[in-house]
């Protein structure tokens, strides 16, 4: 029913096929050599980084580096339908055995699970809803932070490319009296900016993009989860819980939703 750790093909396939790109139309000109520049490197990831550590809170970037970067290549594949038909399981159960049997269910997402734990432990509507919000809330929290990270190193790359470039062009004009190197010095001055240019767009951006996609998608499965964990705290009759349920789904998925049961596949 859920599946969880897939690999996101899209982000993948997205920076395999830019590289390639890339790397091919670096080689099909000239050498690739040419385009490695380690002090040019440095003052690119170097700088961008240190933006970053002064931006934002030295914790919270090592946390959300991590956090955002799993996010954009990992994909996990749940169906908010899902939900609604474990909910009418669950509910049924409740009806006929009490809460308490409900934390010997297996539940595959960690915040339903808590939900239902919560449940089983006989908490009320306004503790459960407490809880469950307030973790919500630190979530996107984390999420919104990967966000910002990743949307600021795709501003301060291209800056810092366009720093490294202005450092090039002074230490080239400050070696006029060889004009036989002022070719070779103005294409390693301009590698910074092409450094720059190449994380902020093929990757820092692209990613930062897909996180606020990402969570917004989480959002909104969470507060269907939480609806669900409260219909069944109430133990509200299984025609009813799917009504109520029902327009959290996207408008096609309702539509779709009129003629399935939801009956539980054992």
């Amino acid at each position: 029913m859920f599946r969880f750790g897939y690999f996101d093909l899209a982000t993948i396939a997205g920076l395999v096929i830019g590289l390639t790109v890339v790397l091919m139309a670096i080689a099909s000109g000239s050498d690739f050599w040419i385009f490695v520049n380690v002090p040019g490197m440095l003052i690119v990831f170097g700088g961008t980084f240190a933006a970053i550590m002064i931006k934002f809170p030295l914790t919270g970037v090592f946390i959300a580096m991590p956090v955002g970067f799993k996010a954009a290549f990992t994909n996990v594949t749940e169906h908010p339908r899902d939900y609604i038909r474990q909910s009418v399981k669950f509910v049924k159960i409740a009806r006929k055995s009490g809460h308490v049997v409900l934390e010997r269910q297996r539940v595959a997402n960690p915040f339903f699970k808590k939900g239902l734990q919560l449940v089983a432990d006989g908490r009320d509507l306004t503790y459960i809803r407490k809880v469950l919000t307030q973790e919500m809330a630190s979530s996107i929290q984390r999420d919104e932070l990967g966000a910002k990270v990743f949307m600021s190193i795709g501003e301060y790359a291209p800056a810092f490319g366009m720093f490294g470039t202005l450092v090039g062009l002074v230490q080239m004009l400050s070696a006029m009296s060889d004009p036989t190197s002022i070719g070779r010095a103005m294409a390693v001055a301009l590698l910074t900016t092409l450094y720059g240019v190449l994380i902020a767009n093929l990757i820092a951006l692209p990613i930062a993009d897909k996180l606020d996609d990402k969570r917004e998608q989480e959002v909104a499965l969470r507060a269907l989860i939480i609806e669900c964990v409260f219909q069944i705290q109430m133990k509200t009759n299984p025609t009813e819980l799917i009504e109520v349920l029902e327009p959290f789904l996207p408008e096609k998925q309702r539509q779709v939703g009129a003629k399935d049961s939801y009956t539980v596949k054992k």
